[in-house]
């Protein structure tokens, strides 16, 4: 690394707010009353990270809309009952905004669940912009979002890190040409996220503080 990291990117779920139940039981509950004894759990944990309309149009073309509107009615009635903070989260966090770091959250959720799932984690005033799906046209690995958030930051790609627990974090900080990190409690493993080869891989969202530091992997 040439450049000190002044800039830090977060994915939101799966890497600051634990929705992976959440997200499974969203996915049964839809699927299941659909297609009925189709899709197992191994088979749900692809569509984790893509957006509702890629997941439902590959599954049903023709029931697209019908079947984002019963996720989202499930999922928003049972988000704070399934969701929870990550070990550490809002205390890295708070650590990490007083040491002067410019923080953001890209996410390929619409804003207003972001700012619902924010609202689990102590974090008021901690990030300086959040980019949602809302924000753009294009979502990660596209680097629209992240180029957005770098511009809204007044930041220099050199020196941000893209941190998140998929590969559209890590092939979206790729493409933005920024650092990446990808977090081992992803749901999809650790072993899957390094085949994206990202710079870091935290174990603990902790780890963050050494490697701004200069003393990460």
């Amino acid at each position: 690394m040439t450049k000190k990291l002044t800039t830090l990117l977060f994915d939101f779920d799966g890497t600051l707010l634990d929705t992976n139940e959440l997200i499974f039981q969203t996915f049964e509950h839809v699927l299941g009353k659909h297609y009925p004894g189709k899709y197992e759990r191994d088979e749900i944990l692809h569509f984790n990270g893509p957006k509702l309309s890629e997941t439902f149009g590959l599954i049903n073309p023709e029931k697209v809309d019908e079947l984002i509107q019963e996720y989202r009615e499930w999922n928003i009635a049972n988000h704070d009952r399934l969701a929870f903070e990550f070990d550490g989260v809002s205390e890295t966090m708070r650590k990490l905004k007083d040491a002067g770091y410019k923080m953001g959250i890209v996410s390929t959720k619409r804003n207003d669940m972001i700012y619902k799932g924010l609202k689990l984690l102590d974090v008021e005033g901690v990030f300086d912009v959040v980019i949602g799906m809302d924000d753009v046209e294009k979502t990660k690995p596209d680097p629209e979002p992240i180029l957005l958030a770098l511009k809204r930051l007044d930041a220099d790609r050199e020196e941000a890190l893209m941190i998140g627990d998929n590969y559209h974090d890590i092939v979206g900080g790729q493409n933005a040409g920024v650092h990446t990190a990808a977090v081992a409690w992803s749901a999809k493993g650790e072993a899957f996220l390094q085949k994206y080869h990202p710079d870091y891989m935290l174990h603990h969202i902790s780890d963050l503080l050494a490697i701004v530091n200069g003393e990460g992997n």
